[in-house]
């Protein structure tokens, strides 16, 4: 562990050379389990719990699972000042301590027992970022550090997603790791809390490498399939599975698909959960392919149903630290809101999220996961007791900004067609072949249910006709919300594989009346030039995949074909933003101007932040009062300020609305999202290129909005 010296505990953490080697062969594995023998197998990894500003307590935890034995490694710690400029002449640590373990889970497989240590962290905020470095049985390590934002800070974010392979992508292509990336930028930016919108895990091959889910799969006669009784072999297997799985990936970033070509080391993500705690969602890749948006008769069958209760106990073990056997850490942590019924499949409550991540900022992660079926995704229930934590948070102290993590995109273009074709009785005698073997090459069906392969995909979007309903409800709930308390909604969403950013906002009168033609002007120069004023104003920032494959370029333009302006209510438009005008070369005009498939990650920043950060005051190249463009971050210019001419490119920064192209200020409490895409997949220096949007916060309020034209809406 560093000493007192100064200059040694302001120590420089060289991330590009320390951890370049990490990616050699990511698109590589060993052919055996890398699980270690005996001591530490998993760990550490951080996880915030939850940031109390009335104590001005910060809590988390830290996971380390060790394999052999069951005495508990010792975690010690320091903390100080994060900058040498914040301290001066001062001592630049501030306190030092151990951090308590608990024994939460401990499990046997053949010889073997592993154990579940939890360290629970409680550090107190101090008028400075604070930066604490900790020994694992008294080892060090350049990434066993985290930080801790000043008492009046607001947090630094990431928002990932999709962080596997599906199970038959040939990944000998793919030579970088974006998590190198975002261990490079961490260094320079100190992230706070990354935030996992869903498939942290890709848990599909378990029809491949369980034996009985193999055969379960493969039976081919309907009624025996559905009828399967999981007996204790079957537990035994599931189980073996997902520890496995799960301590591989968290242990060692170790994958292995369906084919030679499909498998990855990803070493950077387990030194990424070392020094970034997590909050996480999950989504069906944590479970398997599709959980929730099938049939309701194949989702209770024995079988189906073991899968996602199996898959829920290490979710919980891993993701939250907490094993379900714990009262007090699964049913009465104050970061949780509780579903206040089981579940239909699993038979545990829907476990959402809340805390504050700054003085001025909440996150809600919803649990959009466990209480899914085919024609909900949440339950009114649930949904009531998730608002009224909003509502109480909102009384306690003011929000400038709400973070609602879904792990599907609630704004995205709507595919209806396909829906419709996917579920029509048109295929229908292609899909009984296909059962049979007899037609139709492998993956038209998949081999759960019988249903065309992307069918459950389609049935997992907000705009899917099940969930059409339910969605607009949402959607309005969360505009009167924000429009009451003051409060910018921003929703955060992975699982399609390509970045986007959804926006819903105030309607421009298009084809007003002669006689309202200079009201209407001057309503629409407000919508145009007044974004913080506007309660309609949210956007659905879509990241994914920071590691599994984009789509084709045909996916890209036919989703930009489809992304056309949607008319929510009579007051609410709803579109996409064209963000992605040009290529991350910084050349070639791009026709998807609102979609980009390639591997991509998010980060939020507060201004305040972003202003005094070096680095990104560098990269950025902007200042608050500046009214941004929507777009790439130039390497000469920053971002695209509006009236600035380029003299490269010979062209001048403007809005054209009717195109969708609004401007964003700045603003002191504002924040900006980038989404960082990747630039080329052969390089391991895996360098990405930004995108920025700022986002203002909200600065009117009012009792409540007008829904009228709003159909298929649940509102209550």
């Amino acid at each position: 562990m560093p000493g007192k010296e100064i200059n040694s505990w302001f120590d420089e953490w060289k991330t590009e050379s320390l951890y370049r080697e990490a990616v050699e062969n990511c698109n590589d594995c060993v052919d055996d389990s890398p699980i270690g023998r005996d001591g530490i197998i998993v760990g550490p990894i951080l996880r915030l719990r939850n940031v109390d500003y009335e104590s001005f307590l910060y809590k988390g935890s830290i996971l380390v699972i060790t394999r052999g034995h069951g005495t508990a490694p010792k975690i010690t710690y320091q903390t100080g000042y994060s900058y040498a400029e914040d301290c001066g002449s001062k001592d630049p640590q501030f306190s030092e301590g151990e951090f308590t373990s608990t024994l939460f889970h401990e499990e046997g497989r053949g010889e073997s027992t592993f154990y579940f240590f939890r360290y629970d962290i409680e550090i107190p905020l101090v008028d400075v970022e604070q930066m604490v470095k900790y020994q694992l049985d008294g080892e060090w390590r350049p990434h066993f550090r985290f930080f801790i934002p000043a008492k009046s800070a607001n947090f630094n974010m990431i928002s990932y997603s999709c962080n596997g392979f599906s199970l038959s992508v040939d990944t000998t292509r793919f030579q970088g790791s974006l998590w190198f990336d975002i261990l490079n930028k961490h260094s320079k930016i100190h992230y706070s809390v990354m935030l996992g919108g869903g498939d942290q895990i890709y848990s599909d091959s378990i029809q491949i490498y369980c034996e009985k889910v193999k055969e379960w799969t493969q039976t081919i006669n309907p009624v025996k399939k559905f009828s399967t009784v999981v007996d204790e072999e079957f537990h035994r297997q599931l189980n073996e599975f997902y520890l496995t799985e799960y301590l591989e990936w968290y242990g060692y970033g170790h994958w292995k698909g369906a084919t030679p070509k499909s498998k990855t080391t990803q070493r950077c993500f387990p030194i990424a959960m070392a020094t970034i705690p997590s909050i996480n969602i999950w989504d069906d890749h944590d479970i398997i392919d599709g959980f929730g948006s099938y049939a309701h008769t194949f989702m209770k069958t024995d079988a189906f149903s073991s899968i996602g209760k199996a898959a829920y106990k290490y979710y919980m073990l891993f993701q939250h630290h907490v094993s379900i056997t714990e009262r007090k850490a699964y049913l009465e942590d104050p970061m949780w809101i509780i579903g206040p019924n089981p579940s239909p499949y699993i038979r545990e409550p829907s476990h959402s999220i809340f805390t504050r991540v700054g003085p001025n900022m909440g996150l809600l992660g919803l649990d959009c996961r466990t209480e899914r079926k085919l024609k909900e995704i949440v339950s009114e229930d649930t949904y009531d007791v998730v608002f009224k934590k909003l509502v109480a948070e909102a009384n306690k102290a003011k929000m400038d900004h709400l973070f609602v993590m879904l792990g599907v995109p609630i704004a995205y273009p709507r595919l209806v067609f396909l829906e419709w074709l996917f579920s029509s009785s048109l295929l229908a005698p292609l899909r009984a072949l296909a059962k049979r073997g007899i037609i139709v090459g492998h993956g038209f069906i998949n081999e759960f249910n019988g249903d065309v392969e992307l069918l459950d995909d389609l049935n997992d979007h907000w705009c899917a006709r099940h969930h059409k309903k339910e969605r607009n409800g949402l959607v309005a709930r969360l505009q009167d919300y924000g429009a009451k308390y003051g409060i910018r909604i921003t929703i955060l969403s992975g699982d399609v594989h390509l970045a986007s950013i959804g926006r819903f906002m105030t309607k421009r009168h298009r084809h007003p009346l002669i006689f309202n033609a200079e009201q209407s002007k001057r309503e629409n120069a407000k919508v145009e030039n007044e974004p913080e004023n506007d309660m309609r104003l949210m956007f659905n920032v879509i990241s994914s995949a920071v590691v599994n494959t984009p789509p084709p370029n045909g996916m890209a333009s036919l989703l930009q074909s489809k992304a056309n302006i949607h008319h929510f209510d009579h007051e609410t438009d709803e579109d996409a933003v064209p963000i992605f005008n040009v290529e991350v070369s910084g050349s070639n005009h791009r026709k998807e101007k609102c979609f980009l498939n390639k591997r991509n990650w998010s980060d939020i920043i507060p201004v305040e932040n972003a202003m005094k950060n070096e680095y990104l005051s560098q990269i950025l190249k902007s200042k608050v009062g500046d009214v941004i463009l929507p777009g790439i971050v130039s390497d000469t210019t920053g971002m695209n300020k509006i009236n600035h001419h380029d003299e490269n490119t010979k062209q001048t920064n403007k809005t054209n609305p009717d195109k969708g192209f609004f401007a964003y200020p700045i603003t002191e409490k504002g924040v900006i999202v980038s989404l960082n895409m990747e630039t080329d997949v052969e390089n391991p220096d895996s360098k990405t290129t930004k995108y920025c949007l700022p986002i203002p916060e909200l600065r009117m309020t009012c009792d409540s909005l007008s829904h009228s034209g709003l159909k298929h809406c649940n509102l209550h």
